[in-house]
């Protein structure tokens, strides 16, 4: 699926004419709004079908829109896409502003800490705010093996006719203790966040004191 970009899921029927209710994945009101193509996902399939916008709106308070899909005439048909996601090609993007970019291609980039040369972690999420937020997945020790050692049981005072001398300690166990991570949000502005390298998959941030803590 990476040759597709996903902007919204098909929640619910909008009405007795064959509308459906979109909750949108994507900032950019076109795509629900705009008659053309788009590409569905049906649950329990692995490739998306093409479908046809007709046009759509905006239902306010919401945060929904409304789309009328080309031979979709009435509820039933409109329920029957009900959680089936959209889909628009990954070369069908529109422009960027130099300081924009999609929430896809941030997902998984490195983050360093500029002041120490430190990788903190790996994008995990963005998180919608007055402020976007970068949601940084951050490992804090590292994998560690622990040797749990039984205690040798007490030998008798008169030893065993035949007793294996290599028998009287049992082996030791060992387990794996898996290294602990943390989530840390970091404000997605230029100030904090100076260098996102798409090319390299690299970010650098400038954290203020106790960003960090």
């Amino acid at each position: 699926m990476s040759e597709w970009i996903e902007i919204g899921k098909i929640v619910a029927a909008q009405g007795l004419d064959g509308e459906v209710r979109v909750y949108p994945d994507s900032d950019f009101p076109e795509r629900f709004i705009e008659p053309g193509k788009r590409w569905i996902l049906r649950p329990n399939k692995s490739e998306p079908e093409p479908i046809e916008f007709l046009g759509g709106r905006y239902i306010p308070g919401k945060g929904l829109y409304a789309v009328e899909v080309e031979g979709v005439e009435d509820r039933d048909g409109a329920e029957a896409l009900r959680g089936c996601k959209l889909f628009v090609e990954k070369t069908d993007r529109p422009y960027l502003e130099p300081d924009e970019f999609y929430v896809q291609d941030l997902i998984g980039m490195e983050v360093f800490n500029q002041l120490t040369g430190e990788i903190l972690g790996k994008v995990s999420d963005i998180i919608p705010a007055g402020n976007d937020l970068l949601e940084v997945e951050t490992n804090l020790t590292a994998p560690e093996t622990v040797v749990a050692e039984l205690k040798k049981p007490k030998q008798p005072e008169t030893p065993k006719a035949n007793a294996d001398p290599r028998n009287t300690r049992p082996p030791r166990k060992t387990r794996v203790k898996q290294p602990k991570s943390t989530k840390i949000l970091i404000p997605f502005v230029e100030e904090i966040v100076p260098i996102v390298d798409l090319e390299q998959g690299r970010i650098e941030i400038l954290p203020p004191p106790g960003l960090l803590e």
